[in-house]
């Protein structure tokens, strides 16, 4: 016996709701040095939006980095919150964190590979 799907219009209401897709394309070092959050062992991004997030829900985000012409997809968490109006004029968004996975590993070593003796850095960051 097939029953045809409940399909529900409006407001979705499930258990697991499915994760959110994020694209972000960062075209300049100067961004992604912004954005990449050395503090994640795993590494981790920073993501301007004005959605709101809960710590802890599953982002799925594709990725562009400067002068490289691949996507990275990644499916991470929210490990950061700064909310709207937060002080010092900072950007609303979330920091994602990547899952210990290869695919994270790669992208964690692309980043720190563009972003090379920046890392080493003072200057301010959108995060820390």
């Amino acid at each position: 016996m097939n029953k045809a799907p409940h399909i529900m219009h409006g407001a979705h209401h499930s258990a697991t709701p499915r994760p959110s897709v994020i694209q972000l394309a960062i075209k300049e070092k100067s961004a992604l040095y912004a954005a990449y959050m050395p503090i994640f062992a795993t590494g981790g991004l920073f993501i301007p939006t004005n959605r709101d997030y809960q710590l802890g829900d599953a982002v799925y985000v594709l990725i562009s980095l400067p002068d490289d012409p691949q996507r990275y997809p990644i499916a991470g968490k929210v490990a950061w919150v700064t909310p709207a109006k937060a002080a010092g004029n900072r950007t609303q968004g979330v920091g994602i964190v990547f899952p210990a996975d290869e695919k994270s590993n790669a992208l964690k070593l692309r980043i720190e590979e563009i972003l090379g003796a920046q890392l080493s850095s003072e200057r301010t960051t959108q995060t820390i």
